[in-house]
């Protein structure tokens, strides 16, 4: 039975076919062609439906699809690209789609087949071909009407679930939704799939491939490849990739970025070359192939193939290389949580908390209904577009409202949303307590979103279809905290609903990173005693869920907690501030704020602090009513108190002042401040570093701690560039006239859109005479490292402040090390350090790269580096990074490992019940066993290798390029194999034993015939998260008072090999002794393994069934192992004394062990049998298991270190 195709890419990657449409352009079909017969009449001109051509010229399909799968092709795609009722329609065709899909399949499965049947051991797939129709989801066909949409998302999908009917009836192995430019579009097509094979009860792999517009890297409906595959990783894809648009080597840093963040296979087939001025393609094979060479060098591929351009000669040179690379490695879970709109939005503890901004909400704003009930859509969109500039990064919708429309609103609003990029890059959280309205709002939105809300109030069937919706449409759920009984408004009745809630969502697959509970934030200090613990209830229930859920996500609507104090607006912004900052610490990871009513938590007046804090905590009883005493007198400023407070904060000396406009975010006056420091001052250098750096040194401070929360950042970041602003001429001035020190690159890396310190530095430099040529942020590595080289740029500066931003770091200077491109590096930004740079940055070029702390201190590292005692300079800095990088290495080894003592208790040691009793104890030697028995078991993958031929047998006889050099090798070494047999050039030995055993601790007890005891001690792995396992898990304790089994071996294929390799050199035949060495090595490996298949079927007798066939036993699909000393799990060669002691080896065969415990011959194993084992690494021990592993053993503390060199 073939493999599945998800088992082949754990294996090899696998080749996708190249563009078919060039190829049917090269057959010069004419419009008779393309009609048949059978369309002969047709009203409409068909040339150019390719799509057609299944139906009137299925011979002509199939050759291509042969000449692909010739030249090596693994998956060919079906002629089905527009075989859908949408594309069609343009043709009057429609009504012919699934005809059509269903034939296309039909053909490429039948050449598929053919090729399959050749050669079964190299499968062919057919991937059902899904192109994006020629309509748009996302966009509008209308410049006047932005909103306006030409085709409905149920018509999509009804179009795509026809198509993907025909091409699963005809046969497609796999579905690729491709050439994606809209990802609304292709969540049509994924649930179109999902519709379509849970009726068949069938689960189809899908492939996913997006397209590029532009040198922007963004799809034309304006998402980043990130955002792009957020939206569509819901569906669980066999893989996400991208192809079109762009040739290998312009692919290659998007490709990149999709590798960064993606938990699937990837595949690409990019186009040969950008298109020449004439529309055609100049990029050769040769060309093509090593480019896409250079995805496989960097293990980001798994599929790979070819698009516009390509032919059959691009992938026969893909299939002459692939072999030599392994696929990509699948990443573990992360469990992020990941939204997205245009960019994706990353919920991590570092981000510190997420705001939802609130204002467009009909229920929460009176401005906002007004609008909308009035139909001023224009004027509501600036509500939307002034909270993302507020720091929003999530923006609520939600239309309930008895006079509005509903799900039309939701529909018409979200659509212009879409139409403007500023607002549309953040999520949208779909706010409706009505299903039909949410589930318009998901049919209108391509990025990740997240439906506020679902709960339990209708029972469990009602909350797990709408769930099982909500997954289909691809996006995240908050789930308030009701039930049948109402709502959760104790802490007991929180967890309880929280608990069943995660439960039923996970148990129906739904991710836990994707739940979102909401504990319901209810108003306090309302005068009702039973309403004063609602705001500790949260705060508790929201550290009961991040300890007890893993992956699930807070949030709440902040606002509803001061509902008691509305027209108060200083208690108003206390109370949020309050919450949030105990809140955020128990592990609140969103919310829905008003960034308008939040204050400083650190600058609340400490009385009003203090009884706030009584309230959101529950401290004393008379909490609210000392808050609304309080409040009397804090009623919301007059226009004369403002004038007043506004007057005493100007008083204050300028520092002060300066750092009130920037922690408030304050811009009034800040140009006239900053102006008066430069005066003061007489250097707007001056100005940046002692007084503005400093008080932006404590907003990052503030934030932190989480006293401050994003939209107040950013509005510290605004009045932080008013003053750069204000100082940049004067800085300017004081550079002119000056001789050029140097080139100087700077950018904000990819990812990151912050500029402030940036520019910052930029103007430093350029003051001090440096020529600055700044990239702007978000800028790819790839153009970095262009811009550099080709300026001649004598120094990069890389800034960054999110924490992701430091893998991009070093992903730009890998490119520029790769590109030999061998500059100066400087780092800096918030999230940077000198141990950072040092540990991960550094080691990555011969080039120097040095962290900078601020801007200032950016000319000193230039002024060195450009300097003439460069050489002394540098050398010191990498010696000084060599010091953090040894320090660091010393405490992560130690960090990482557990005490000893610690990983001891996490043992469980095999149950009794588990025990397997020998059948036969004792010890059995094979003095000359037949090499004929043992032949069918050698595993001749680890052979070819030697010889430099890379790929797994036998698929390496059909490789293009290595085919015919494989099969020769291998017919060469069938006859010598044949030759020692026949002349019985080589004898193999071998000396086995089964013995009662125990463990005790770590050691193992095994007792000999005559009734002695041997202890063969082992090392446990220390490893912090790992399982911590030894060897003697594996066998019962003794306290059990059960007796447990051990086996023991040393066997080999080597004797009479050194006669033989001797004889074969002094004929002067080099090749037969090579040969004749890597056969007793492979021959050794195969007696091991068929002399434990004795061992456990004739010995200790646990293995009854059928005797597995070679492949199995190859393959390791036995119960039992087999432990060989010098192996990860048993490191230490020298317990090979021990079993060769025990079973009398040197007595009984011509093995011999040397005093460095090797085994002559060399091609002989040593080891135990384990009838219940698994394979595993003791790693890293530190000094506390060396030193008692050291006493166990009997040896010197130094002796053993010699003996673990890579465990200590």
């Amino acid at each position: 039975m073939r493999k599945p195709i998800e088992e082949i890419l754990d294996e090899r990657i696998l080749l996708l076919d190249g563009g078919f449409g060039t190829m049917v352009q090269g057959y010069g079909l004419d419009e008779a062609a393309y009609r048949g017969e059978r369309f002969r009449d047709w009203e409409r001109q068909l040339r150019g439906c390719n799509d057609l051509l299944a139906l009137t010229c299925p011979d002509v399909v199939r050759e291509i699809h042969e000449k692909y799968l010739a030249a090596g092709a693994d998956i060919i795609e079906t002629d089905s690209f527009n075989a859908n009722a949408v594309s069609l329609a343009d043709y009057g065709l429609e009504g012919c789609a699934y005809e059509i899909a269903r034939a296309a399949a039909g053909v490429a499965r039948a050449a598929a087949d053919a090729f399959t049947a050749r050669n079964p051991l190299k499968p062919r797939f057919v991937a059902g071909s899904i192109g994006p129709t020629n309509r748009t989801l996302s966009m509008s066909a209308d410049v006047n009407d932005p909103a306006a949409r030409d085709i409905t998302f149920a018509e999509m999908c009804a179009a795509y679930r026809e198509q993907v009917r025909g091409l699963l009836d005809g046969g497609a192995d796999l579905l690729l939704i491709e050439t994606v430019f809209d990802t609304l579009n292709a969540k049509a097509a994924l649930a179109a799939v999902d519709d379509e094979c849970r009726t068949r009860g069938i689960r189809t792999p899908v492939m996913i491939s997006g397209t590029l517009s532009d040198a922007s890297g963004r799809t034309l409906s304006g998402q980043t490849v990130e955002a792009f595959y957020a939206s569509v990783a819901h569906a669980r894809p066999l893989s996400v990739g991208l192809n079109c648009a762009y040739g290998a080597k312009q692919l290659l840093p998007y490709l990149e970025r999709l590798a960064a963040v993606a938990e699937t296979r990837i595949s690409t087939h990019p186009n040969a070359g950008l298109p020449n001025i004439m529309g055609g393609y100049d990029e050769t094979p040769a060309m093509f192939a090593a480019d896409c060479a250079e995805y496989m060098r960097r293990g980001l591929v798994d599929i790979i193939g070819g698009c516009c351009g390509t032919t059959p000669e691009h992938i026969f040179e893909l299939a002459k290389i692939a072999g030599d690379y392994a696929p990509r490695r699948l990443p573990a879970p992360r469990h992020i949580t990941v939204l997205s709109g245009l960019e994706p939005l990353r919920i991590v503890p570092e981000a510190n908390f997420v705001n939802i901004g609130e204002r467009t909400n009909v229920a929460g704003s009176a401005k906002f209904a007004r609008l909308i009930r009035e139909g001023d859509y224009d004027e509501a969109l600036t509500v939307a577009r002034a909270q993302v500039d507020a720091g929003a990064q999530l923006v609520d919708v939600c239309m309930d409202d008895g006079l509005i429309d509903g799900p039309q609103a939701m529909r018409h609003f979200l659509n212009l949303m879409a139409s403007e990029p500023e607002i549309a890059r953040v999520p949208v959280m779909i706010d409706s307590s009505k299903w039909e309205v949410l589930e318009a709002g998901l049919q209108v939105v391509q990025g990740k979103s997240v439906v506020n809300s679902i709960s339990l109030k209708e029972g469990e069937g009602t909350f797990l279809e709408r769930a099982a919706a909500i997954r289909r449409y691809g996006a995240a759920a908050v789930v308030m905290l009701f039930d049948e009984r109402g709502q959760a408004d104790t802490y007991a009745r929180k967890i309880e609903v929280a608990e069943r809630a995660y439960r039923l969502l996970t148990e129906a697959g739904f991710p836990p990173e994707e739940i979102v509970f909401d504990p319901n934030v209810l108003a306090v200090a309302t005068g009702i005693e039973a309403h004063d613990r609602y705001a500790l209830d949260f705060i508790e229930a929201t550290r009961w869920i991040k300890e007890h859920l893993p992956h699930a996500k807070v949030s709440g609507g902040v606002s509803n907690l001061s509902f008691a104090f509305r027209g108060n607006n200083a208690v108003r912004e206390a109370m949020h501030s309050v919450f949030l900052y105990h809140a955020i610490a128990a592990g609140m990871d969103m919310g829905i704020v008003n960034p308008q009513l939040l204050q400083v938590y650190s600058d609340i007046e400490p009385a009003l602090l203090e009884r706030v804090e009584d309230v959101v905590l529950c401290r004393r009883a008379d909490a609210a009513e000392r808050l609304i005493d309080y409040a009397q007198h804090l009623r919301t400023d007059t226009a004369a108190e403002g004038a007043a407070h506004e007057k005493a904060w100007r008083t204050r000396p300028l520092p002060e002042r300066i750092e009130y406009a920037l922690l408030r975010g304050v811009t009034d006056h800040i140009e006239t401040d900053t102006l008066e420091a430069y005066r003061e001052l007489g250097d707007p250098m001056q100005v940046i570093d002692r007084l503005l750096m400093r008080a932006m040194a404590r907003v990052g401070e503030l934030f932190g701690q989480g006293k401050m929360f994003l939209p107040q950042v950013v509005k510290s970041a605004r009045v932080m560039k008013r003053a750069v602003g204000v100082l940049t001429p004067y800085i300017e001035q004081n550079a002119a006239g000056r001789k050029s020190a140097g080139k100087v690159i700077v950018a904000t890396v990819k990812g990151d859109v912050h500029d402030i310190g940036k520019n910052i530095v930029a103007v430093v430099m350029a003051c001090n005479g440096y020529e600055i040529r700044d990239l702007g942020v978000m800028v790819e590595a790839q153009r970095i490292v262009d811009e550099a080289a080709a300026w001649g740029a004598d120094a990069i500066c890389l800034s960054g402040l999110i924490t992701p931003s430091l893998d991009e770091m070093i992903h730009v200077v890998e490119e520029a090390e790769r590109r030999s491109l061998h500059i100066p590096f400087i780092i800096g930004g918030a999230t940077t350090s000198d141990l950072h740079t040092a540990v991960k940055i550094a080691p990555c070029t011969a080039a120097p790269v040095i962290h900078s702390r601020d801007a200032s201190e950016n000319n000193r590292i230039l002024a060195a580096l450009l300097g003439p005692d460069r050489e002394t300079y540098v050398a010191g800095v990498q010696a000084r990074q060599q010091r953090l990088r040894d320090d660091y290495l010393r405490r992560e080894r130690l960090r990482d490992l557990i005490p000893v003592a610690d990983a001891r208790r996490n043992r469980r040691p095999r149950p009794a019940s588990q025990i397997a009793p020998a059948a036969h104890t004792g010890r059995l030697v094979f003095p000359d066993f037949d090499i004929a028995d043992v032949e069918p078991f050698i595993d001749w993958n680890f052979f070819f290798p030697a010889w430099g031929l890379k790929g797994r047998c036998p698929d390496l006889f059909d490789h293009p390029e290595r085919g015919d050099e494989a099969r020769k090798l291998f017919d060469d070494a069938q006859a010598l194999l044949h030759r020692i047999a026949d002349e019985r050039l080589l004898t193999l030995q071998g000396v086995v034993g089964i013995y009662p055993a125990v463990s005790r601790g770590d050691d193992i007890l095994l007792t000999d015939a005559k009734g002695r005891r041997h202890t063969l001690p082992m090392l446990r792995n220390q490893t912090r998260g790992a399982e911590n396992l030894c060897l003697s898990d594996f066998i019962a304790d003794r306290r059990d008072g059960a007796t447990d089994y051990i086996g023991a071996f040393a066997l080999t294929a080597g004797i009479g090999l050194q006669e033989l390799c001797d004889k074969f050199r002094s004929e002067g035949d080099d090749y037969s002794a090579i040969m004749a060495k890597l056969l007793a090595d492979r021959l050794t490996e195969a007696f091991a393994e068929v002399v434990h298949s004795f061992v456990r079927r004739q010995m200790w007798g646990y293995e009854t069934a059928e005797a597995p066939t070679p492949q199995q036993v190859i393959a390791g699909e036995y119960r039992g192992r087999r432990m060989a000393f010098g192996y990860p799990a048993s490191p230490d060669h020298s317990l090979k004394r021990e079993i060769f002691d025990l079973l009398a080896v040197e007595q009984t065969t011509r093995m011999r062990l040397t005093e460095n415990w090797m085994i002559s011959p060399g091609e002989a194993l040593c080891g135990l049998f384990f009838s219940d084992a698994r394979y595993f690494s003791v790693g890293q021990i530190d000094a506390e298991q060396l030193r008692d592993y050291a006493e166990r053993r009997g040896l010197a503390v130094e002796t053993v270190e010699k003996i673990i060199p890579n465990n200590v």
